[in-house]
């Protein structure tokens, strides 16, 4: 397993930095998201993925994946009764794949909560045209070579797709190795009915999940709340999981270097702790 940062616990710091700081507290990778590299990420030049990406990997890091995909740029939704807004949004989830793959990484994560909100009213074709969306980001993601992964989130955030089951029903409807699902340790503790470490025995199995962010549902990392991840972390090397953790808090406590301290130190005595 390796260990990644969303990198926008660093935000403020420039990219280097982030790598540097990164790198010295023991992580193995990034977890970028693409808002954080350009207003408009995809206007990105080829020189200019190269760039970040040679900027990651000569501390020793990687970028092992995108979050956050539709922050920027602006006015995106998969839900929209515009059409034009739609197909715009599908385009751009469709060149994110490339720019993950042109990056190094492996995993596209569509969380993206305020751009899949369904209408309080007649939701079933707001339905449709996200699995159209999502059918579109499949297709993209395995020309690409990497696997989109579609992000269970709480009720507190959006009224679309919140449990793992949900998500696991999306993709068999999908059904392309390329569109997967994943466990946010944060959403699944605020919304489902079984804690995490059964989820991921029930589902891990199924090949279905790509990919883990590990916080708190109090939205700080692990081990800064009630959440027990040792558990969490013996399910995963109970099945073997060779895929990437995410170190996603939202509150940063004491601030984002320091929040990042304290996770990475905590997971990794998980993980060499004796079994």
């Amino acid at each position: 397993m390796r260990i990644s940062l969303c990198n926008e616990v660093l935000a403020g710091m420039s990219l280097q930095a982030q790598c540097a700081l990164a790198a010295e507290l023991g992580y193995d990778g990034l977890e970028l998201a693409p808002f954080t590299l350009a207003d408009d990420p995809l206007a990105l030049t080829a020189a200019e993925r190269r760039a970040v990406r040679r900027a990651v990997e000569q501390t020793g890091l990687a970028v092992t994946g995108l979050h956050w995909l539709l922050v920027a740029p602006k006015g995106l939704s998969i839900t929209d009764p515009d059409a034009d807004i739609r197909r715009r949004t599908i385009n751009v989830m469709a060149a994110l794949c490339d720019l993950c793959a042109d990056l190094g990484g492996r995993y596209l994560v569509h969380g993206s909560p305020a751009q899949r909100r369904l209408p309080g009213h007649d939701p079933l074709p707001a339905k449709g045209w996200a699995l159209e969306a999502f059918a579109a980001a499949a297709r993209a993601a395995e020309q690409a070579g990497v696997h989109y992964c579609l992000e269970p989130l709480s009720r507190h955030e959006t009224n679309f797709i919140n449990t793992v089951a949900e998500a696991i029903g999306v993709v068999e409807a999908i059904g392309n190795s390329a569109f997967r699902t994943m466990i946010d340790c944060s959403a699944a503790g605020l919304t489902e009915a079984d804690p995490v470490p059964v989820l991921l025995d029930r589902w891990l199995p199924s090949g279905l999940i790509a990919h883990v962010q590990v916080n708190d549902p109090n939205r700080k990392g692990p081990g800064q709340g009630e959440m027990d991840f040792a558990p969490v972390i013996a399910a995963l090397q109970r099945h073997g999981y060779v895929g990437d953790l995410g170190v996603e808090p939202f509150v940063y406590d004491p601030d984002g270097p320091g929040a990042a301290a304290f996770a990475i130190r905590y997971l990794r005595d998980l993980l060499e702790a004796p079994r």
